[in-house]
C-alpha cells in the first residue's frame, strides 16, 4: 500500500498540482468578477418601485437585435436582472444586466476576468492540450488521486492501534517539531481532514472526462448525469394563438410554486411549439442551486408539467447536484469557503508528498565506508 501510494503520487504529482491549483482559483470566479465590475453586478436599492420585467423585456426588444431567450431575477433587491439574448447562427449570445429600478442597461457581456478564467477553466480541464488528449489525462490523473486518497487513509492509521494515544497524533500538526516531521504533518493531517471533499470532488469530475463514467453512473442513479443538456421539453397545445403575457405566466407560475424565491429563471418558449418554463429556488432552502420547476402552455396558460425538487429520487437529486457538487456552489458561499480551503490543501499535497519522498530517499543513503 505505501509504495502504490508512493509511485502513483510519484506518476500524478504534476498534472494533480496544476488541476487542484486551477480548481481554487475557479471557486470564487463570480465573486472575483463581481469584485472586478461592482457597478455590473449591483445597483442601488433606491426604494422605488422596480420596473416590471415585461417593461424592461419591451425596452430590450425595442433597442437590441435578438430574442430574449432567459431572463434571471434574484429576490436581492442589489442585484441586477440578467436577460439572455439569442445572436447570430453559429455566434453566443449577449448576456444584459439591467437596473429595475431606472429600466437601464448597466452592463452586457464578458468582462475583463473573462480571459483569464477560461484560461484557467481549459488548464483544469485539459491542460492547455488538444481536448482529446488532455481531457483522459486529467481524468486518469482523478483516477489516481482517488486511489491516493483511499491508500492515504490507511496509511493514516498506525501499524500498531493501542487505544487513543496511537491514534491522536494523526489528529494534529506538530508545529514545534523539525521541518521534516512539520511537513509529513501537512501531508498526512491535511489529507485526512479533507479526505471526504476531495473524493467528493475527484468522483464528481471524472464526469466531465469520460463519457463511460457519466454513462455508467447515470444508470446505477437512475437519472441521467447533465440531463438538462439537450433536454426534451413539454411542448404547447398545436392550436397556435397569441402568446400569454409574461406577467400572466409569472402569476401562474407562483400560483403553482407559492413560496419566497432566492432566485427565479424564466425560459421563453424557443418556437411555436415551445413552453415556458419558470424555475424557483425556494429561499428558505439551504441548498442554492436546487429549483423546482413548472412548465406552461404558450397559449392557454396551461400548466403542462411541474418538478418538485423534493418528490424526486434519492438518485435523481443526486444526478441533478453533479455540478454543483463539484464546484463547491451547492451551499453558497458557505460550501464554497469550505472547497476553497480544502482544494488549497489538495494543492499542497502532492508537494509535501514529494518533500516526504526525498527525506526517505536520503536516510536510504548510507555513508561510503574508504576500504583500509
Amino acid at each position: 500500500m505505501n509504495d502504490l501510494h508512493l509511485w502513483l503520487g510519484i506518476a500524478s504529482a504534476l498534472v494533480l498540482f496544476v488541476v487542484c491549483l486551477t480548481g481554487t482559483i475557479y471557486t470564487f470566479k463570480n465573486e472575483i468578477e463581481a469584485f472586478i465590475e461592482p457597478d455590473k453586478f449591483k445597483v442601488e436599492n433606491t426604494g422605488i418601485n422596480q420596473y416590471s420585467v415585461k417593461e424592461m423585456l419591451t425596452v430590450l426588444e425595442e433597442n437590441y437585435t435578438g430574442k430574449v431567450q432567459r431572463v434571471s431575477i434574484s429576490e436581492n433587491k442589489s442585484k441586477p436582472v440578467v436577460f439572455s439574448i439569442n445572436s447570430e447562427k453559429g455566434k453566443r449570445g449577449e448576456t444584459l444586466y439591467v437596473n429595475p429600478y431606472t429600466n437601464q442597461v448597466i452592463g452586457q457581456g464578458n468582462g475583463p476576468a473573462h480571459e483569464f478564467f477560461m484560461t484557467i477553466f481549459k488548464l483544469h480541464r485539459w491542460l492547455l492540450l488538444d481536448m482529446n488528449i488532455g481531457r483522459p489525462i486529467v481524468g486518469i490523473a482523478t483516477i489516481i488521486f482517488v486511489i491516493l486518497s483511499v491508500s492515504g487513509l490507511v496509511l493514516w492509521f498506525p501499524k500498531k492501534i493501542k487505544g487513543w494515544k496511537s491514534i491522536k497524533p494523526g489528529f494534529k500538526i506538530k508545529f514545534k517539531a523539525n521541518w521534516k516531521r512539520i511537513n509529513h504533518d501537512l501531508h498526512n493531517t491535511l489529507g485526512f481532514y479533507s479526505l471526504l471533499i476531495i473524493i467528493i470532488m475527484s468522483l464528481t469530475g471524472l464526469c466531465w472526462s469520460f463519457d463511460w463514467y457519466r454513462d455508467s453512473l447515470s444508470t446505477v442513479l437512475g437519472a441521467k448525469v447533465f440531463g438538462g443538456r439537450g433536454e426534451a421539453k413539454p411542448e404547447s397545445s398545436t392550436d397556435a394563438g397569441k402568446t400569454l403575457d409574461l406577467s400572466e405566466v409569472i402569476t401562474i407560475a407562483n400560483k403553482e410554486l407559492p413560496f419566497p424565491f432566492r432566485t427565479m429563471t424564466i425560459v421563453f418558449p424557443k418556437d411555436a411549439k415551445g413552453s415556458f418554463e419558470i424555475g424557483k429556488n425556494e429561499k428558505s432552502r439551504f441548498n442554492e442551486t436546487v429549483y423546482d420547476r413548472v412548465f406552461i402552455d404558450q397559449y392557454s396558460g396551461e400548466v403542462i408539467k411541474k418538478e418538485i425538487f423534493a418528490d424526486k429520487k434519492f438518485g435523481e437529486k443526486l444526478a441533478y447536484s453533479i455540478r454543483a457538487l463539484h464546484f463547491g456552489d451547492i451551499y453558497g458561499v458557505f460550501s464554497k469557503i469550505i472547497y476553497f480551503v480544502v482544494c488549497l490543501i489538495a494543492t499542497s499535497l502532492p508537494i509535501t508528498g514529494i518533500f516526504i519522498w526525498l527525506n526517505k530517499m536520503k536516510k536510504k543513503k548510507k555513508p561510503v565506508r574508504s576500504k583500509q
